[in-house]
């Protein structure tokens, strides 16, 4: 072993005292980073130049309806249905997908916007940053990082199920029983973890060739929602709709319920936002393949959640995960149809996966980029174009999490933290849209922000503690009110010229009163899982990533001014 140099150990003495000394500027380093932002001609340009080579831009619209139908279809309809709908709300749960739906699609439409105007990888990040700051957008990206992980980890544990099925073997046979864990935690899925592996190798070669293994695998489940539908319908009975107990056993706050929860199931449009970088025509593709993909899963969600309903009474439906396969297993002589839902929905479930770990390593790349994160996860691989070590680094986290959790002990936190993000990411663009980049006049536009989110608050609240009627169109007309007088007196001071939401702020505001409604319809257990998270993620933050994001600044401004123009103007063209 090499003796130490007394050169080498007056550095590490140097760097240490160094690190310590940057800890003892934290307050001030705090005060200044946190509400810095970046305008969103720097993010496509300076911060963006940091990853090294360039993402290839080789997606076409259908490419983005494809990856979002893809990326939405099999997440949650066949993992979540048959829970929500035996134990929460009843045959009415296709009506709980529909108002999940409409959040889903109100949030969508503000995406559309910020990923027009700013055509980069890091989705909601990125939309955050450069509005709210840099505090708000790494909270929003961590938020963001945590629901795809634990979601991904989820569904790869039922695709064990669904293939166990099609092979018509029971559900839970292929895992490994592991006495002294906890329950929940005490059975090994050692297929979700080869699946997430191997999904994770092919990510790394080509996001075309994904992308087009991806269209193949969508147009076939497809399909194969066609024939469970139909199927459905044609083994139901409308009476299994309202016997026993009426359409909603559990009441309209069951249905509400059931919306906060399935809501998990419309995870993935967003990944579509994600692919800015690699689109040849962003202004006219991403509107389309975002709200377009939207409306397109809302509808097969609805009519199949609908033939689940049919086909049996909501107290005979399985609350596992493979709750199709073994509704048609039930049904006499349609056994072979179960194996069948088990083939086809093992398929939608790689296509989700796929999608779905396609986006979340462009997000934690673009995180990478501010140095909030270790700056090596967000090299971009210049032969393959792909964020590799991003790629590989968030598979290995999600097939870890897939070896033992199960999905019950993560549905409603990664539910919460997608409506908190989709709530932020809709009170930034109302921001985005009516303060000027710079302006000193924002006071109008917070106090409308702060206003709407309290009366939201306020309502929903009334309506978990079951207030009195007069209580809730108190709150629910104030909020009207307050985005009403918001409406006529404050007019929009900016608005994007390739695409922008109509009839400003009505959507962004109704999605946030949406978001924090259904927010507030989950289990306490969620909040304080996500409280824990939250704590984790803010003293990550400002133990490592205050400090680092100085390093960025300084790393720009060595780059070569000829060398940044030209590149910039490049990426200009491009765009």
């Amino acid at each position: 072993m090499a003796t130490p140099t007394p050169s080498s150990s007056s550095q590490s003495i140097s760097s240490i005292s160094a690190y310590l000394q940057s800890l003892s500027q934290t307050p001030q380093k705090l005060r200044k980073r946190m509400l810095a932002t970046w305008t969103p001609t720097e993010e496509l340009t300076q911060v963006r130049l940091r990853s090294g080579a360039e993402m290839k831009r080789k997606l076409e619209w259908y490419d983005l309806v494809a990856l979002g139908v893809g990326g939405m279809l099999g997440v949650g309809v066949f993992v979540t249905t048959g829970n929500i709908a035996h134990n929460v709300s009843g045959p009415a749960v296709f009506i709980s997908y529909i108002v999940a739906g409409i959040s889903a699609l109100l949030s969508s439409l503000c995406y559309t916007e910020f990923s027009v105007e700013i055509p980069v990888a890091g989705g909601a990040f990125s939309y955050l940053r450069v509005t709210f700051g840099e505090f708000v957008g790494y909270f929003g990206g961590a938020n963001i990082l945590m629901e795809y992980v634990l979601s991904n980890a989820a569904v790869a544990r039922s695709f064990t199920e669904y293939l166990c099925c099609a092979f018509g073997g029971d559900p839970k046979s292929w895992r490994v029983e592991v006495g002294g864990l906890a329950k929940g935690y005490d059975t090994l899925d050692f297929i979700a973890v080869a699946l997430i592996l191997l999904i994770t190798v092919c990510l790394c070669h080509s996001t075309k060739e994904s992308s087009t293994l991806n269209l193949v695998m969508t147009v076939f489940h497809v399909i194969f929602f066609g024939f469970v539908i139909i199927a459905g319908f044609y083994n139901g009975s409308a009476k299994n709709l309202i016997k026993p107990g009426g359409l909603a056993p559990f009441g309209v706050r069951g249905v509400l319920n059931g919306a906060a929860t399935v809501y998990f199931s419309y995870i993935g449009y967003d990944s579509v936002s994600t692919m800015a970088e690699e689109i040849k025509n962003p202004s006219k593709s991403l509107p389309i393949g975002i709200t377009g993909s939207v409306l397109i899963v809302s509808l097969l969600y609805c009519l199949m959640s609908l033939s689940l309903s049919v086909m049996l009474p909501f107290n005979e439906i399985s609350d596992q995960e493979a709750s199709y396969a073994i509704a048609f297993q039930k049904i006499a002589g349609w056994k072979w149809a179960g194996n069948v839902v088990g083939a086809g929905a093992s398929l939608g479930i790689v296509a989700s996966l796929l999608v779905a770990m396609l986006g979340q390593a462009r997000y934690l790349c673009v995180i990478g980029r501010t140095r909030l994160v270790p700056f090596w996860l967000a090299r971009v691989h210049p032969s393959t174009g792909t964020p590799m070590n991003a790629t590989i680094f968030l598979g290995i986290c999600t097939a870890v999490i897939a070896l033992f959790t199960e999905l019950k002990i993560v549905l409603d936190m990664i539910s919460l933290g997608t409506l908190l993000v989709f709530y932020m990411v809709a009170n930034a663009l109302i921001y985005h849209r009516y303060v000027k980049h710079g302006s000193n006049r924002p006071l109008p536009t917070l106090m409308f922000l702060l206003l709407l989110s309290s009366t939201s608050i306020a309502f929903s609240l009334s309506w978990k503690l079951k207030e009195n009627w007069w209580v809730l169109v108190f709150f629910g007309g104030a909020s009207i009110a307050i985005t009403a007088i918001f409406h006529r007196w404050f007019p929009c001071t900016q608005r994007p010229a390739e695409w922008s939401v109509p009839l400003m702020p009505w959507p962004a505001a109704a999605s946030i009163f949406l978001n924090v409604f259904l927010m507030t319809t989950l289990k306490k257990i969620a909040f304080q899982r996500f409280g824990v998270w939250s704590c984790v993620v803010t003293l990550f933050y400002i133990l490592y990533g205050v400090h680092s994001t100085y390093g960025a600044d300084e790393m720009d401004m060595d780059l070569d001014d000829s060398t940044r123009i030209s590149t910039v103007q490049q990426i200009k063209i491009e765009i």
